[in-house]
């Protein structure tokens, strides 16, 4: 595919790393063109390639009752319209093995939630686009899962792919970041990417109504603090969503990071991945000390 190969290129050789990063959901074209503008100035700014994101269907939502988006038809025509406005390649996900190649027409990257990673038809539909493909770690997955749900892309006939650490659940409500996944990851010959806003979820964790409808709590406090942690440990790519109102978002607000806070966060992202060498091996020395020592 045209291009592709170049821009899979730019994603492995990002210094110091790329960023996917937008609203969870499509709420309008309006406030899609706005946060985008908004984000892409501000990556612009500080020099971090910009991915931009958001879905058109939160397809597995907790509750029936909750927002889901726009849909794929009405949401791949904003998410087209935003690519063409402001220059921009797009991510989104898939959910269905049937979305694959409409999506590939628009997104430069297809993304696999983490509840979907070891789906094997939709992996091989995501991978004969011949689009990037980005696939989220489950949370019930050990790291190792991962070099197996690439390697079902790769034989499919596609080598653009990418995978992404996001928690692995904590009991029944929360979810931990164990930043040696982000290491044994590295197994699977890829980049890496932290999705360092979803990896604060605490599923289920809101009650909603008095019918017993819930929704995915979080901790947005915690953001950086994760984000520190990833950078620092050394991922090729993070994923943040980000939102100019989180408290109206009628998705995942509380793990949105707030706009007006975006900036100062990725400056000092950026800041820590300069100095840290978390992409290289140590040289361990386990001669006996001498004595030097």
């Amino acid at each position: 595919m045209d291009g592709t190969d170049a821009f899979y290129a730019s994603l492995k050789s990002a210094s110091p790393f790329f960023l996917m990063a937008g609203p969870n959901v499509i709420q309008s074209e309006e406030h899609i063109f706005r946060m985008c503008r908004s984000i892409k100035r501000i990556t612009d700014e500080v020099g971090i390639p910009l991915v931009f994101k958001s879905s058109f269907d939160k397809a597995n939502r907790t509750s029936a009752k909750s927002f889901r988006g726009p849909g794929m038809d009405e949401g791949l025509k904003i998410l087209r319209a935003a690519k063409t406005t402001f220059d921009v390649p797009i991510v989104t996900d898939v959910h269905d093995a049937c979305q694959a190649e409409p999506v590939g027409s628009v997104a430069d990257v297809i993304q696999i939630p983490a509840f979907l990673c070891r789906q094997t038809d939709l992996l091989t539909a995501a991978a004969k686009t011949g689009r990037v493909v980005n696939v989220k770690k489950g949370q019930f997955c050990a790291a190792s899962v991962m070099r197996n749900s690439v390697d079902k892309i790769r034989n499919a006939g596609n080598d653009r792919v990418m995978v992404c650490e996001r928690g692995t659940m904590f009991g029944y409500g929360d979810l931990v970041v164990d930043p040696r996944n982000l290491v044994w990851m590295r197994d699977a010959a890829c980049p890496i990417v932290a999705d360092v806003t979803h990896a604060l979820q605490q599923p289920a964790g809101l009650a909603i109504d008095a019918s017993g409808g819930v929704a995915s709590g979080g901790l947005r406090e915690l953001i950086p603090a994760v984000a520190r942690s990833c950078v620092a440990v050394g991922v090729d790519g993070v994923f943040m969503e980000v939102h100019d109102d989180p408290n109206s978002s009628p998705v995942d607000g509380p793990t949105q990071w707030p706009l007006r806070n975006f900036e100062k966060l990725l400056r000092e992202l950026k800041a820590i991945a300069e100095v840290t060498k978390g992409k290289d091996e140590f040289d361990i020395d386990l001669t006996p000390a001498g004595d030097e020592f």
